[in-house]
């Protein structure tokens, strides 16, 4: 019982440092965590999984003609 209840008030405190931190920035939210709104990523043209795909899918299309089939 000591453990969930240690377990409970780390979470609390966590939760309430994590407000803090929203409260305080100027803009009031957290950082943008996707990949496509990375500088240093962009920079280095790392694309996510998603852009990837579609990008290999038109690629694939520009190869094959469907019109010529």
């Amino acid at each position: 019982m000591k453990s969930i209840l240690l377990a409970i008030v780390f979470l609390m405190v966590a939760m309430m440092l994590l407000c803090v931190g929203v409260i305080f920035r100027k803009d009031h939210s957290f950082r943008s965590q996707h990949i496509h709104q990375n500088a240093r990523l962009k920079k280095d043209k790392i694309h996510c999984a998603k852009t990837l795909d579609k990008e290999a899918e038109r690629k694939s299309a520009q190869k094959l003609n469907i019109s010529e089939l």
